[in-house]
């Protein structure tokens, strides 16, 4: 079994505190994936697991073993860095099988795990030439290649497609996927682009500062963040937030009223917003959850606001929307098709069964 366990780690240089009371565990065979902005902790975090960082305090288990003091060779993981790490005078297949031969391995088995690694990866036409000679994505092949010969218990992976072109990127997202699928091992992957974290990713773990911002799957972080941070980080465009105020009106109606803004809140949420009654919240929309009134069939007068079209961004597939109120720009995604113009006035509609809300001062989800 590969499970991997994070119990209060924390990580300290002189008084700057980098890593601050981690906590989580991967199952067996999960692909993992640490995201966060750059200096949130996610690397050195992967590091401590590696071993290649000393942690300050707690524990890091894998599998049954407590690995705290274990150095990174006797820990039977595998790590694909950021800047591939080949041996520049070496060829492809020397790579790939130099650990072995450190480790002792006869010639037939290196041979064998080789030629099995290269089959994996299509990269038997290169075994014979140096790293110069490949491209980026094939050097990211090399690299991965030499972590699979090792068999280990986890991979890691630290940024491993950042130095890539995007169709790069995007196809090796896919070979990354097709290649777990394959091989089942754990993996544990660190990355700042939420677009991998998702579309790789069985579990999320979302950092800042230092500090877990929320653990789970890639649906559940995605419709249900735990607080503002995580809801604005996952999404592209990202969640629109309006500052506003719950005000209760006839017959216990609650609405969210930023002045030019005013929807009602559909009544399963009167429960969690009556504390909130003639205090500020921020209510979160994604860019999806806004249509062109013309275009719902859910619009209401409470949900239907007036706005002006600001920008327009066509992507082919679909256009983006730049709108104001005149005090809250926001974005909103629609069908490329719609015929809608530079400065007209639109009627927009919220779906409010997919609206968020959040706590002004400590920004946690109350929706």
């Amino acid at each position: 079994m590969s499970e991997v366990t994070l119990k209060n780690v924390v990580k300290r240089y002189d008084k700057v505190l980098a890593v601050n009371s981690v906590n989580f565990e991967i199952r067996d065979r999960e692909f993992c994936v640490i995201v966060g902005p750059s200096g949130c902790g996610k690397s050195t975090t992967l590091r401590m697991i590696a071993g290649l960082e000393e942690i300050t305090e707690g524990e890091i288990w894998i599998g049954n073993k407590k690995v705290n003091d274990v150095p990174p060779k006797d820990r039977d993981i595998a790590m694909v860095f950021q800047n591939y790490a080949l041996y520049p005078h070496m060829k492809v297949k020397e790579n790939m099988s130099f650990g072995l031969r450190l480790r002792g391995y006869t010639k037939e088995e290196i041979e064998q795990r080789v030629s099995n690694a290269a089959n994996i990866l299509d990269i038997n036409t290169l075994l014979e030439r140096i790293p110069k000679a490949l491209s980026g994505g094939q050097r990211q092949r090399v690299a991965l290649g030499r972590t699979i010969v090792r068999k280990p218990k986890v991979f890691l992976f630290d940024e491993p497609l950042s130095n890539l072109d995007a169709k790069l990127r995007l196809q090796m997202r896919a070979e990354l996927k097709k290649l777990h699928e394959r091989l089942q091992t754990t993996s544990i992957y660190v990355t700042h682009d939420q677009v991998e974290a998702m579309t790789l990713g069985d579990k999320i773990v979302i950092m800042k500062d230092g500090l877990i911002q929320q653990i789970a799957d890639p649906i559940t972080i995605y419709s249900k963040p735990a607080n503002k941070f995580v809801a604005g980080f996952i999404g592209s465009p990202a969640m629109n937030f309006i500052d506003c105020q719950v005000v209760k009106k006839n017959n216990n109606e609650l609405w969210l009223d930023e002045g030019k803004i005013q929807v009602k809140a559909p009544e399963e949420y009167n429960d969690v917003l009556m504390p909130y009654v003639d205090k500020p919240v921020v209510f979160g929309m994604r860019p999806e959850d806004i249509v062109d009134r013309l275009y719902s069939s859910i619009s209401t007068p409470d949900n239907t606001v007036m706005v002006t079209v600001d920008v327009i961004e066509p992507l082919g597939n679909e256009t983006l929307l730049h709108l104001t109120t005149g005090k809250n720009l926001f974005i909103a995604r629609v069908n490329p098709y719609n015929q809608i113009k530079m400065h007209q006035s639109l009627e927009i509609t919220f779906d409010l069964s997919k609206m968020h809300v959040f706590d002004k001062d400590t920004e946690l989800a109350i929706i």
